[in-house]
C-alpha cells in the first residue's frame, strides 16, 4: 500500500460535514510524516492480525485477513489516519475519528478489544518509538488555582442543556449503582438509572453517616443532587464548585426542592475551603485535581474535618503501575475532554493520605462494571439525541469527540483498565 495524505474532504457518508478550522485547528490539519505513517500502518496490520480486528479500507479492501465477527475499524481516509497516528499516537487516533477519517459499526467493541493489554499493541522492541510522539501536558493546563477554573469551564460549562440531553433526571454525572443479578452483573436500563444514582448517593451518605444536624462539605457540586439529598436528611451542606453553570443550576434546584436554607453553593476552589465539618464528600472530583496537587487536596480535607468526622469519596481508579506509566503523558482525553486531570490508583490515594494527612483509608468498595453500564446508557442517549445536540450549536466534530469519549471510557471499564471505588477515610481512632 502506498500512503498519501488524503485531503480533508467531507466524510463520504456526510458530504456537508466539514470541519471548522478555526475551532478545531489540529483536527483540520493533516500532518505529513511518511516514515512515521508507514510505521503506524505496520503496527496496525500487526495488531489486526494478533487481535483479530477487521480493518476495512476504501473499495472493499482489507488491511489484513480477519475472522468473521471481528471488531471493525473502517478507514475512510487511510492516508490521513496513518499520518495522524504516526505523528501523535493516540492523540492522532482520536483526532482522526473527530475528522471522520475512520469509524466503526460498533465503536465500543473495537475500543474494548484495543483496551485489552494496550501496552502490547506496540512490540517490546519498538517501545522507543513512543519518544517520537508522546507529549507532556502543557504548563497552562496544570491544575493550579489559576488554571483549575479554566480547566473546569472547558468541560462543565459547555452547556447545562447539553448534559441534560443525555443524563437522567438527577443530573448525576458519575457512576450509578444498579441492582444486580444473582451472578453480580448490573441490571441497567434507562428506566432505573435515576434510582441507581440515588442508590450510589445514599451509600456515600451512609458511609459518611450523614443525618440530621450533620455539617457536610461537598467538594465538586455537580448539579446539586448529592447536596439536595443530604439536606433532605436534615444535614447542612456547603458545596464547592468552579463551574458557574453548575453553581447556578444547583442553587435553583435546591430552591425548587425547598432546601435552599440548608444548601450553600460556593464558587470556590477546594483549596479555599473554610470551616469545620462532620462529613466531607467528593464524587469523582479527585481525577480533576491532578497528581501534583493530591497532597493539597487531602490536606485540605484533613484540615476542615472535625474530630470524629468521616470522609466518603467516589473515585475513578486504575492499576498503580498503569497510573505511574501514564502520569505526565498528554493524552487525547486530557487535550479534548478533561484538561489537567489524572486518574489515581487506590495505592496512590493510600500513599498521599499517609504521607500528608492524619487520614487513612478505612474501607474501599469497587463497582467498575456498573460504570460501564452507566456510560452505555449515556452514550446511547447522546447518539439518539444527536439532532438535539446539533440544535444547541455543537458541530459534527464535537459530537464525534463526545461519542468517542463515552465509548472509550466504557471500554476502559469493560476491560478493567479502569475501575470506580467508594472509599471511606477516617483518622483511625475515629472509625
Amino acid at each position: 500500500m502506498t500512503l498519501s495524505v488524503d485531503r480533508l474532504a467531507p466524510h463520504p457518508d456526510n458530504p456537508d460535514d466539514r470541519v471548522d478550522g478555526g475551532r478545531w485547528p489540529d483536527v483540520t490539519r493533516v500532518p505529513h510524516v511518511p516514515l512515521r505513517a508507514a510505521v503506524a500502518e505496520r503496527l496496525l496490520r500487526r495488531a489486526a492480525r494478533r487481535r483479530g480486528l477487521r480493518v476495512e479500507l476504501p473499495h472493499g479492501r482489507l488491511l489484513a485477513p480477519a475472522p468473521a465477527g471481528a471488531p471493525v475499524l473502517r478507514l475512510h481516509r487511510p492516508g490521513a489516519f496513518f499520518h495522524r497516528v504516526g505523528e501523535s499516537g493516540l492523540i492522532g487516533f482520536g483526532e482522526s475519528y473527530q475528522a471522520g477519517d475512520w469509524d466503526s459499526p460498533d465503536l465500543v467493541a473495537l475500543l474494548t478489544e484495543l483496551a485489552v493489554a494496550p501496552e502490547t499493541l506496540v512490540p517490546t522492541g519498538a517501545q522507543w518509538l513512543r519518544r517520537l510522539y508522546v507529549q507532556r501536558p502543557p504548563a497552562g493546563e496544570l491544575s493550579t488555582p489559576d488554571n483549575a477554573r479554566t480547566n473546569i469551564r472547558r468541560h462543565y460549562d459547555l452547556s447545562n442543556e447539553l448534559f441534560a440531553l443525555f443524563l437522567d433526571s438527577t443530573l448525576s454525572y458519575s457512576a450509578a449503582l444498579f441492582p444486580t443479578e444473582p451472578g453480580g452483573a448490573p441490571l441497567a436500563c434507562w428506566e432505573n438509572l435515576a434510582a441507581a444514582q440515588h442508590r450510589k448517593i445514599d451509600r456515600l451518605l451512609d458511609l459518611a453517616r450523614v443525618g440530621r444536624g450533620t455539617r457536610v462539605l461537598e467538594i465538586g457540586t455537580g448539579w446539586g443532587e448529592l447536596a439536595i439529598r443530604a439536606a433532605a436528611r436534615g444535614a447542612r451542606v456547603t458545596s464547592l464548585t468552579l463551574s458557574a453553570e453548575q453553581a447556578e443550576l444547583a442553587r435553583r434546584r435546591a430552591q425548587q426542592a425547598g432546601l435552599a436554607d440548608r444548601v450553600t453553593v460556593r464558587l470556590n476552589d477546594y483549596r479555599a475551603a473554610e470551616g469545620e465539618y462532620d462529613a466531607v464528600l467528593s464524587v469523582e472530583m479527585i481525577e480533576a485535581v491532578g497528581r501534583p496537587f493530591w497532597p493539597a487536596y487531602f490536606a485540605t480535607i484533613d484540615r476542615v474535618l472535625a474530630p470524629g468526622g468521616r470522609v466518603a469519596l467516589q473515585a475513578i481508579t486504575m492499576p498503580h503501575e498503569r497510573m505511574l506509566a501514564s502520569s505526565g503523558t498528554y493524552t487525547w482525553i486530557l487535550k479534548y475532554i478533561f484538561p489537567g486531570g489524572q486518574i489515581p490508583s487506590t495505592e496512590a490515594i493510600r500513599q498521599a493520605t499517609a504521607r500528608h494527612t492524619s487520614l487513612r483509608v478505612a474501607a474501599c468498595d469497587s463497582f467498575g462494571p456498573h460504570y460501564a453500564q452507566t456510560l452505555r446508557l449515556w452514550r446511547e442517549r447522546f447518539t439518539d439525541r444527536a439532532g438535539e445536540v446539533a440544535d444547541l450549536g455543537f458541530d459534527a466534530v464535537f459530537r464525534r469527540m463526545w461519542e468517542l469519549y463515552l465509548a472509550y471510557s466504557e471500554a476502559g471499564f469493560r476491560t478493567g483498565y479502569l475501575d470506580v471505588q467508594q472509599l471511606l477515610l477516617t483518622r483511625g481512632e475515629d472509625a
